[in-house]
């Protein structure tokens, strides 16, 4: 696989399901839906994201840790169409995380629901380069607050290897309490979450 034809195949495949789900991805562009923090832009995830999506899934140190580990590239146009069609159904998803000055794809963030039934998740993943800089804590909490005050979520959960010391950081970062664990295939996992506070 990877010759001309399998390519070939690829963008055509590719091709279909961006046109089947254009309406979802207008419908997910909302500028409402756009997040602003000192230094970054999130907005709803699109095709346009794809070739940085693909990248940024298949490289190992960014994606080895996450549930479901590295992704191919047809698994990430899958995933995708997906996402989008999560915004216009769920009014939530994931965000494209890019930086305001020069901008430059950095990673991404935003909630999904868990297939293991724990909840609403918190979710996020950055480029291997762009790690270190206080962006994944600065995209975490943007999204974090969008699912509590914007979405009405009053709980939302976010899971990380035991030994992945950075991710556990930015989640007591930004608030979020350790609650439960979990072992899948030997590992140990966390399960931190944060609740809407109330009046």
């Amino acid at each position: 696989m990877g010759g001309p034809s399998a390519k070939r195949v690829l963008a055509h495949d590719v091709g279909a399901r961006a046109g089947a789900d254009w309406s979802l991805e207008t419908a997910s562009m909302n500028p409402a839906r756009h997040l602003q923090t000192g230094r970054l832009l999130l907005r709803p995830v699109s095709w346009r994201d794809l070739t940085n999506l693909t990248i940024l899934k298949g490289d190992p140190r960014a994606y080895a840790p996450m549930l479901g580990g590295v992704r191919t590239p047809l698994l990430v146009a899958d995933e995708l169409a997906e996402e989008i069609s999560a915004w216009s159904a769920l009014g939530y998803g994931m965000f494209a995380v890019h930086t305001r000055e020069a901008p430059r794809f950095v990673g991404i963030a935003g909630l999904q629901d868990r297939p293991d039934g724990r909840g609403v998740a918190l979710r996020f993943a950055l480029r291997p380069e762009e790690q270190g800089h206080g962006f994944a804590s600065e995209a975490a909490a943007a999204v974090l607050l969008y699912g509590h005050e914007r979405c009405g979520l009053g709980r939302i959960v976010a899971v990380a290897r035991e030994d992945n010391i950075a991710s556990r950081t930015v989640l007591g970062a930004i608030g979020m309490v350790e609650c439960g664990q979990f072992l899948r295939d030997g590992v140990a996992l966390l399960i931190f979450e944060s609740l809407r506070k109330t009046t």
